[in-house]
C-alpha cells in the first residue's frame, strides 16, 4: 500500500489520467465480449472501430493540442464537412469540361492540397484572432463553425456520391493486417484489414506524441496551458504558442476532412455532424483537462476507442436510437470528469501531507 501511495504521488497528472483511460477502455471491451457475445472477439470488429473513427482520431488529436494549451476549437466538425464537400465537388464535377478531367488521378493530389489549404486557413485566422487579438477561443471557433457549415452549403446543397474512378479505387484500398484474420459463416478465412485513413491517423498520433513528449514546442503547450503568466516569465512566447496550437488543430482538421472523405466517398452538408463534440468528449475521456496543462495524445486515442466502444455496446444491446447513445456518452463523460476531479483532489491531498 505504501508503494502504491509513493507511485500515486510521484506519477504526473498526465500519466495518471492516461493509465485510468487505458484501464477503463480494456475493462469496457472485455465487458462487451462477456455480455454482448463473441462478435467483439473478432479482430475485424476492433479494426472497424478504427476504420469508422480514423477522422475522429485525427480531429481529437488536434483538439487535445488546443485544450492542453488552455483553449478550445469547436469549428473542427464544420471544417471536416467543408473539406469533404469541396473535395467531392472538385473531383466529381468540372463546370468547363465535365468529361475531360472526370477520372484524372492527378486531381486527387490537388484535392488533398485543397483540404490542407482549407484547414490551414481556418487555423491561421482563428489562431491569429485568439493569440494576437486576445479574443475568447470559444467565440472565435463558434464563428468558425457557423462559417464552415454555411460555406459547405454554398459549395453544394444536395448530397451526392463521388464517381471519380481513381478516387473510388483509392477509397476501396484495404491494408491487410497479417495474423488477425477470422473464419466467416461460410467457413472461409478472411483477412483482417484497415483503411488507408487508419494508417494516417496512427502516424499522426505517433508524431504528436513525440512532439509533446520530447520537443520544446510540446513543453511550451503544457506550460502555457498550466499557467500562461508563469510560462511568460520562463521566456516562452505565449502568443506564438497559442497561435501554433490553433494552426496545428486547423491543419489536422483539414487532414481529418480528407480522411473522412475517403471513408464516406461523398459530399453532404450534414457530414461530420457533432464531430466537434465527440472530439472534445474523446479528449476529456482520454485525460485532457479543460483547465489546460494536462493531456496525452495516446490517451486521446484510447478516448476515441472508448467512446466508439460504448456506442457499439449500446447498439448491440438493441438501444440504437440516437437519444440512448447521447445519454450514454453524457453519462460516461460525467463519470470521467468526476473521476478526474476526485483523483486530482486525492493526489493534491497526499502531496500536502
Amino acid at each position: 500500500m505504501e508503494k502504491f501511495k509513493k507511485w500515486f504521488g510521484r506519477t504526473s497528472d498526465t500519466n495518471l489520467l492516461l493509465t485510468i483511460t487505458i484501464v477503463v477502455f480494456f475493462a469496457m471491451y472485455i465487458g462487451a465480449i462477456v455480455f454482448q457475445g463473441k462478435g467483439f472477439l473478432k479482430p475485424q470488429t476492433f479494426f472497424n472501430i478504427l476504420n469508422t473513427n480514423a477522422a475522429l482520431i485525427i480531429t481529437a488529436c488536434g483538439m487535445s493540442i488546443v485544450m492542453i494549451c488552455g483553449g478550445i476549437d469547436i469549428s473542427v466538425g464544420g471544417v471536416v464537412a467543408l473539406v469533404s464537400m469541396s473535395c467531392a465537388v472538385y473531383l466529381d464535377r468540372d463546370v468547363l469540361n465535365p468529361e475531360k478531367y472526370a477520372d484524372n488521378p492527378g486531381k486527387i493530389f490537388v484535392a488533398l492540397l485543397i483540404a490542407l489549404g482549407i484547414g490551414l486557413t481556418f487555423g491561421l485566422v482563428q489562431g491569429f484572432l485568439v493569440a494576437y487579438l486576445d479574443i475568447q477561443p470559444f467565440i472565435v471557433s463558434l464563428a468558425g463553425m457557423f462559417f464552415a457549415r454555411g460555406m459547405t452549403t454554398i459549395v453544394h446543397t444536395a448530397p451526392f456520391n463521388v464517381e471519380n474512378k481513381a478516387f473510388v479505387a483509392l477509397k476501396d484500398t484495404r491494408v491487410v493486417v497479417p495474423g488477425f484474420g477470422s473464419v466467416n459463416k461460410l467457413g472461409n478465412y478472411v483477412d483482417a484489414y484497415v483503411e488507408i485513413g487508419v494508417i494516417v491517423a496512427i502516424l499522426i498520433v505517433i508524431s504528436l506524441f513525440i512532439v509533446l513528449r520530447w520537443t520544446k514546442l510540446g513543453r511550451s503547450f503544457y506550460a502555457v496551458g498550466g499557467n500562461a503568466q508563469s510560462a511568460l516569465m520562463l521566456g516562452i512566447n505565449v502568443k506564438k504558442t497559442k497561435f501554433l496550437s490553433h494552426l496545428i488543430c486547423g491543419l489536422l482538421a483539414g487532414v481529418a476532412g480528407f480522411v473522412y472523405f475517403m471513408h464516406v466517398g461523398s459530399g453532404s452538408a450534414s457530414h461530420a455532424s457533432g464531430m466537434e463534440m465527440n472530439a472534445i468528449a474523446s479528449s476529456i475521456i482520454g485525460g485532457t483537462m479543460l483547465t489546460g496543462g494536462v493531456g496525452n495524445i495516446v490517451g486521446t486515442f484510447f478516448g476515441v476507442l472508448s467512446l466508439s466502444t460504448i456506442q457499439n455496446i449500446v447498439a448491440s444491446a438493441g438501444l440504437g436510437q440516437a437519444w440512448w447513445t447521447g445519454i450514454t456518452i453524457a453519462a460516461m463523460l460525467c463519470i470521467f470528469l468526476v473521476i478526474q476531479s476526485v483523483i486530482m483532489a486525492k493526489k493534491k491531498k497526499l502531496l500536502t501531507k
